[in-house]
Parts: C-alpha cells; structure tokens; sequence
C-alpha cells in the first residue's frame, strides 16, 4: 500500500510555525516511504476564510519547497459529495435531525456545567419519529453510546476515549453545510490518506472521526499527534513572540533551509546532529521517533542555521534569495560586482539576508559621508601620506585583482615604515564609509577601481579640511 499524507490548513490565517511543522512532517513522511502527499485547503469556515490567506499559505509551502503530489483541493468545492454522504447517514439511521434550539443547547450546557458535569449534547432528538415541519435543523451523527475508541498513535502511544464521553457530533448545520469534522472524514476517506500527522489540539477530535469512519465501512489511518510549539519564555507561541508567519521568517532574511532544518529538530532528533540537509531529512525521518513532550522556539539556534546556510550553501544559490531584500532595501545592484561575490565575501558575518543585503550596500551606492565614530579615530591628519600613497600605486596598477591590491596595501605600509593598520584602517573608512569589511583586498576589488579613486579622493579631502579646520 502506497503511503499516502496529507497538510490540510484552514485560510482563516496565515502559514505559522506550527502549521509549517505540521506540513514538513508529513511531507517527509510520504518522501521516505515512497509515497504521496497531498495539500488539502479546509475552507468550510465561510466566513473566516480569505483568498489572501489561501495565497499565502501556498506562498509559504513553495518558499518552503514542501511540494505537493496532488491538490490543492478545496472543501468548498465538494459540497455535494459531502451532502450525498450525509444523506446515506440519514437513510441508514446512522444520523438524525436535530431541532433542538439553540437556547435549549445553551440551557443544557450551564446546567451541566453547574453540576460539575462534562457538557455534551444530550440526545434529545436522537431517537425521535422523523417530523413534517419547516423548523430549522442540524444533523448529527449518531455516535455509539457504548465501548471505547482505540487507536495506536505514532507520538503517543496507545490512545483510548470512551463513547460516553462523546456526544452526537453536528454533521451538518442548520442552513446545510457541511461541519468540519465531517468534511475531514470524507476528504481522508476519498483521497485515500492513511496517514493522518497533525497538531496534538485535533487529539480530541480524532475518535468522532474514526467513529465516523467506522459508520461508513472506510479504512482507518494510522495518526500521529504533535505536540505544540512554546515560546522562548515557555508560552504558546504567538504573534507577541514575533515572527509566526513562515513568510515573515523570508522576509526576516532566513532561508527556507535554515527554517526546515529548525522545524524539523523542534520535535524530532537523530542523535546528536543538528544540521540536516534535505536529503538526510527524508532518509532518516520517522513519526516514531517525534517527541511527545512540548518544544520550546529558540531564535538563536535559528540564527545560528540560518549563518550556517549562508555560509555553506553555493553562493548562486543565497544569491537568488538575496534579490529580494535587495529590492526591499531598494539597492540597485545592476552597477556593481555580482550578487554571489558579495555573499561569498559576507557570508562569515551576516546571521540574515537582511542584514547581508544592507551591509552590503557600498558595494553598489555611494555614501554621503563617512561613519562619525570611525572618520574621528581613522581619517586624521596621520592619515594624509598613506591615502594618498595608496592612491597613486593603486592608480598604477595594471590588474585589478586581489593579489596585487594585497601587495599594494603591503608595499605602502613599507614604503612608510608603519604597520598594516595604519594603511589599512583609514583605506577601508575611505572605500566603505565604515570601520568594518571583508578583507580589505577583496572589498577594493569588489567595489572597483572607479568608485575606489573616488572615494579615497573624498576622504584625502575630508582630511585635509580637518586639517585645516
């Protein structure tokens, strides 16, 4: 039998955290079987689901690359399949209509709640003749009143409700359309998903599924409950804790890998290794081996991978998910060297995209003026003779290339009898506008001969006017 999975997300948000998590460990699941995975959109919530939410939850699961084999299908798009099951249910008295108002239903909820009861339907209308009359119903499922639901879950072991404590689940609401946890039933039973992974919150709903299931003759799948994610500080995590959308994690600058790579280990573990490419994912991913307990989210660990991408992925590669947040922070880089040399030269001290696109900016703009701090400690009048010393060698070189700029840094320092920092210190202010870059050769090539000239001409005149003043 084909392992087939499935992510089934409700439009009424955003891709989350949890939700992305939720997906990766189901697609990988189906990628280490062999198997299927298929994108099912819940959207019976009328409405709370939005087509902005739809489009980005599919954005999300393509920055991800978590691609899918089927879909995405759409509840809203099968409602005579559902209805067409519900009537089956009525016609063989495994439903019934329902008539009880929903001031009764209130009623018997704060009644049972003031006797420490669990508050369920009662059956009511369970067992009633079927009536002619125009009052408006709900149907629900009739659940069995007797023995337990048991199932093997992969995260939490053996699991065990009583029918009792379950009542008759709403099928259908009072205007016709379909609920949530019947849709659900008929979408896993069609497309023929027998591996259900999902958030531990649908732990409850699970035996009215199979019961359900049961009812109408179709295969159980086997489940696997995740637990949630927490906060850095222990609570569940949310919008106060920053970042919970996955596009906002692009747009922070991380990369998908890094983001995979976090999600997979909040949850699951190999070991000891903490670095796990995508292929390793899929060889050595289990549902038996994901943690039951609660996973905390920790920014510096997600900082830590996102540095470790940036630096071990080919630089093409970072590259074209550089482009974007250089057109966020409007960087025109059509003047300037190609997007990979620049990554090459950051990636050591960039955590994010985003702070790799703004540090980077001098390599294709020209700055207004120097950086306070560092034009007082560097562009001083010591620093006359070796600007201008570079300057002229730099201005007869014949190759534009790191080992003569090397050299030519190296000579001017002889040639003056003064360490390295005495030239390199005022030429790297004098070309980035700053006190910190790559390695002082590989900046100059890297901004070019022209914008070099300039800008130490701009700083030998900077000089000369603190000199003056």
């Amino acid at each position: 039998m084909v392992t087939k999975t499935r992510f089934a997300p409700s439009p009424t948000g955003f891709l989350h955290v949890g939700g992305a998590r939720t997906a990766l460990y189901s697609w990988l699941h189906a990628q280490a079987n062999q198997g299927e995975f298929v994108l099912r959109i819940e959207d019976t919530d009328l409405e709370r689901s939005t087509q902005e939410a739809c489009d980005a939850i599919l954005d999300g699961m393509k920055w991800l690359g978590l691609d899918w084999d089927q879909g995405p299908f759409y509840q809203t798009k099968r409602f005579d399949r559902y209805n067409e099951i519900i009537a089956q249910l009525l016609e063989q008295g495994k439903a019934y209509k329902c008539y009880c108002s929903r001031e009764r239903i209130e009623a018997l909820r704060e009644e049972q709640a003031a006797k420490g009861e669990r508050q369920k339907y009662d059956g009511c209308c369970r067992d009633l003749p079927a009536r002619d009359t125009d009052e408006p119903f709900v149907i629900r499922f009739k659940n069995p009143t007797e023995g337990s639901v048991v199932f093997q879950d992969h995260v939490r072991g053996q699991v065990e409700f009583s029918n009792e404590e379950l009542d008759d689940l709403i099928i259908a609401r009072t205007e016709g359309t379909p609920t949530y946890n019947f849709c659900v039933v008929v979408d896993d039973w069609d497309m023929g998903i027998n591996c259900v992974v999902r958030g531990e919150d649908h732990l409850n709903n699970t035996p009215r599924q199979i019961n359900i299931l049961k009812a109408l003759d179709a295969p159980i799948p086997e489940y696997a409950h995740v637990s949630m994610i927490l906060g850095d500080d222990g609570a569940k995590l949310s919008k106060r804790h920053g970042a919970v959308s996955v596009m906002q994690y692009r747009d922070d600058g991380y990369l998908p890998e890094a983001l995979l790579n976090y999600l997979v280990r909040l949850g699951w573990s190999h070991g000891d290794q903490e670095v796990f490419s995508i292929e390793e994912m899929k060889q050595l991913f289990k549902l038996d081996d994901i943690n039951k307990a609660a996973s905390a989210f920790n920014t510096e660990k997600l900082n830590w991978l996102n540095q470790h991408y940036i630096k071990s992925l080919a630089p093409e590669y970072v590259a074209e998910h550089l482009v974007w947040h250089m057109q966020e922070q409007n960087i025109d880089t059509s003047n300037g060297p190609a997007l990979a040399e620049v990554v090459t030269a950051l990636s050591e001290r960039a955590k994010t995209l985003k702070e790799l696109a703004a540090s980077s900016r001098y390599f294709y703009e020209d700055f207004e003026e120097f950086d306070a701090a560092q034009a007082k400690k560097h562009l001083r009048g010591v620093a006359m003779e070796p600007l201008q010393l570079v300057q002229k060698k730099l201005a007869e070189l014949e190759n534009w290339e790191q080992e003569a700029l090397h050299q030519v840094i190296q000579d001017t320092a002889a040639e003056l009898e003064v360490g390295m920092g005495k030239v390199g210190m005022p030429l790297r202010v004098a070309v980035t506008g700053a006190g910190q870059s790559p390695a002082l050769d590989l900046t100059l090539l890297l901004i070019g001969r022209e914008r070099c000239a300039q800008r130490i001409s701009k700083a030998v005149e900077f000089v000369a006017d603190r000199i003056n003043s």
